[in-house]
């Protein structure tokens, strides 16, 4: 199966991974941490889908694209830190002061499930992280130590998953999820080297 990972730029396959099935209801749109709180609470139904569309429309766009024959079959939020919730976030801790991207949302469509599409998107994500400029890359997932995590909280991704990918445990965070701590896994991006996985 060929996956292909690109910007999300286009909105509505944006909005057909994350987006409502109606578009008055007031889901997520993966905006909770891409805007201010203060925003993100006030907006309501479609004014949501249309601050996704602003997003798609800025450079960069607000994370990347899995398509399988052309159809969207996967999504991950993907941007720099400093312009997310993270930067201010107490439970998240800042390893250092790199400008670096966060990585913090993962969602595959049923039906397109254990098929390697989120393995495929933090490689992505990665990859373009790295052609625009990103010194390191991080994510917050749940160390779940292999346990089953419940569908609706998986979408933080699992520290199996990120070590996968080449990242490493940089810290511990203050948040749970699940039951589950998240740890902060980091990959450099400065420089090619051979990750060491830790146990």
């Amino acid at each position: 199966m060929d996956i292909e990972v690109r910007p999300a730029t286009e909105f509505d396959d944006v909005a057909t991974l994350v987006g409502p099935k109606k578009p008055t209801s007031n889901v997520c749109f993966c905006l909770s941490y891409r805007i201010g709180n203060k925003e993100n609470v006030a907006l309501r139904g479609e004014q949501r889908a249309e601050r996704v569309r602003e997003l798609c429309h800025q450079d960069p766009p607000p994370g990347v694209i899995a398509y399988v024959d052309g159809e969207p079959v996967g999504w991950a939020a993907l941007h720099p830190r400093r312009d997310t919730s993270f930067a201010h976030n107490r439970l998240i801790p800042h390893v250092d002061d790199l400008d670096v991207w966060s990585l913090w949302c993962f969602r595959v469509r049923p039906g397109h499930r254990k098929q390697g599409i989120s393995h495929a998107l933090i490689e992505g994500a990665v990859a373009y992280a790295r052609e625009r400029g990103a010194p390191a890359i991080e994510g917050y997932p749940v160390d779940n130590g292999g346990e089953k995590v419940n569908l609706t909280m998986a979408y933080v991704g699992t520290r199996a998953l990120f070590e996968s990918a080449g990242f490493e445990k940089a810290a511990d965070t203050g948040s749970v999820l699940d039951g589950f701590p998240r740890v902060l896994m980091r990959r450099d991006l400065g420089r090619s080297r051979n990750v060491s996985k830790k146990a």
